[in-house]
């Protein structure tokens, strides 16, 4: 008897040396999979991919270690709870690969929507923590526990939970409101009244971070957003309008200057990175000054954050035509008139100071 034992645990460990003989292999094979399942632009594939890499190595084993357990002919007890924890163990590496798969499947959806520079992890998380609690139910109901009362037990401490997380399941609902309303998406330039701005880099499920223009990260509550003005940049379109102030001397030719502004921005336009190439130059005189005429550059910008570029070499392009052209500076001419002892006009003296409204 004790040899027919002893015969049935080493065909025990044969079973176990082949099942991780297995394991490995198919351990390379997906690996090898999964590299090539990268170099492709679909993303089903390397889901697929990674969902089999996940899968492989584990449920070999414990494929393994249940025919294992059959031919060492377990007691029928023993057997028993040996096959309840294997297969709640198959559940839970079951559910963690589903829900990563799921996760990556949700995140790649959100991403095709938002663009390359979308990061939305708020949908994921969500996707994946209801995956785990489906899972975990399935897991404890495969043990041989109720799951009736515990889901009575967590719908009472789910309230309690609530009331005592009121800010942050706000900040929760709040970031999904406002990316299924598109209010912002990662990407967008957008502007707080509250006077925070930048890039949409990522909206999770508490907070909404943003880069500003010098690089620094800024965190804003997404409950934040429900309760102030918010300007979103790239809504409708993400190409703008941009103002360019400017004034000119009375004695300059309005009409012949109109054409150099307007010839200067088509050039700015069409060289510049970030100008809009086939758009229209407007140019709107607007005011009269003390020695200058003010007047408006209509230009426009492919992104929010190419606009200070544009401004930059349409000052200076408008700077060097005008020097080129004999244009007269915009200086301010301040008159001073003498009187003599009987009320009149006996000189003046005439002076010229540079105008803070110069180019």
């Amino acid at each position: 008897m004790g040899d027919v034992s002893w015969e049935r645990v080493i065909a025990a460990g044969v079973v176990l040396a082949s099942a991780l003989a297995v394991a490995v292999v198919l351990r390379l094979l997906t690996g090898r999979l999964f590299k090539r399942a990268g170099d492709t632009r679909a993303t089903w594939d390397d889901l697929a991919a990674r969902l089999i890499k996940d899968l492989a190595v584990p449920l070999s084993v414990l494929l393994g270690l249940w025919v294992a357990a059959k031919v060492v002919q377990l007691p029928r007890g023993t057997l028993d709870v040996t096959a309840k924890v294997l297969t709640a163990v198959a559940i839970f590496v079951v559910t963690l690969a589903l829900a990563r798969l799921i996760a990556g499947g949700v995140s790649s959806v959100a991403l095709a929507r938002q663009g390359v520079a979308g990061n939305v992890t708020i949908f994921a998380n969500i996707t994946r923590v209801v995956v785990l609690g489906v899972g975990i139910l399935v897991m404890l109901q495969s043990l041989g526990v109720s799951i009736t009362p515990l889901l009575g037990a967590l719908g009472v401490g789910g309230l309690a939970v609530a009331l005592a997380l009121q800010d942050t399941l706000a900040n929760l609902f709040a970031g999904v409101h406002v990316l299924a309303a598109k209010t912002i998406e990662p990407g967008d330039y957008i502007k707080l009244a509250t006077g925070q701005e930048g890039y949409v880099v990522d909206i999770n499920w508490r907070n909404t971070t943003i880069r500003t223009l010098s690089d620094n990260i800024e965190v804003i509550p997404n409950m934040r957003f429900s309760d102030t003005i918010l300007t979103n940049y790239h809504r409708p379109a993400q190409d703008m309008s941009i103002l360019v102030y400017a004034k000119v001397a009375y004695e300059v030719d309005l009409d012949r200057f109109e054409e150099l502004l307007i010839e200067v921005g088509h050039d700015v336009m069409k060289e510049v990175q970030g100008g809009v190439a086939d758009c229209d130059i407007f140019v709107r005189f607007n005011d009269f000054n003390d020695a200058t005429v003010g007047f408006h550059v209509i230009l426009r910008s492919s992104e929010f954050g190419d606009q200070f570029r544009i401004k930059h070499e349409f000052l200076k392009r408008l700077h060097r035509v005008i020097r080129e052209e004999g244009i007269a500076p915009p200086y301010w001419h301040h008159r001073v008139v003498i009187e003599d002892k009987n009320g009149q006009a006996g000189g003046a003296a005439k002076g010229e100071l540079a105008s803070d409204g110069a180019f």
